[in-house]
């Protein structure tokens, strides 16, 4: 049975943004070949740290919802563990509330993006002016 998880990570800081991405792409082509569904992508950026970890206190925070069974989450965690640039992670299954929450939340911003386009191209025509 296919279930709903969110996992979030954080990379090391000292990674160019070439090497963050590369490293998201990794796990997400992970997930694929595990034949898990990924739902949604986030990258959150450069933030500071509540309290330093592996003397680091700044890191790179990345989100992925993903749905697959409860066999994968074992070696996604071993992945985690065995790559050098991840200093931190959370996985866990959401559960009905989570995931109503998340579909409203992508709707949201599904309808902020379209309506980006159409006000830019307003702004962009020219006022006609009367005689």
């Amino acid at each position: 049975m296919m279930n709903q998880y969110e996992t979030v990570f954080i990379l090391t800081p000292v990674l160019s943004d070439a090497q963050v991405k590369e490293t998201v792409k990794k796990f997400i082509n992970f997930l694929k070949e595990n034949k898990a569904e990924v739902t949604l992508k986030e990258n959150w950026g450069l933030k500071k740290l509540a309290y330093p970890i592996k003397h680091k206190t700044t890191g790179f925070y990345n989100l992925i919802e993903f749905k697959a069974e409860g066999s994968v989450i074992g070696k996604l965690e071993t992945q985690y563990k065995r790559e050098e640039k991840i200093i931190r992670f959370l996985t866990f299954k959401m559960d009905k509330n989570a995931v109503i929450y998340s579909t409203k939340k992508k709707k949201l911003k599904n309808q902020k993006q379209n309506k980006k386009p159409q006000i830019q191209q307003s702004k962009q025509a020219k006022p006609q002016l009367k005689k």
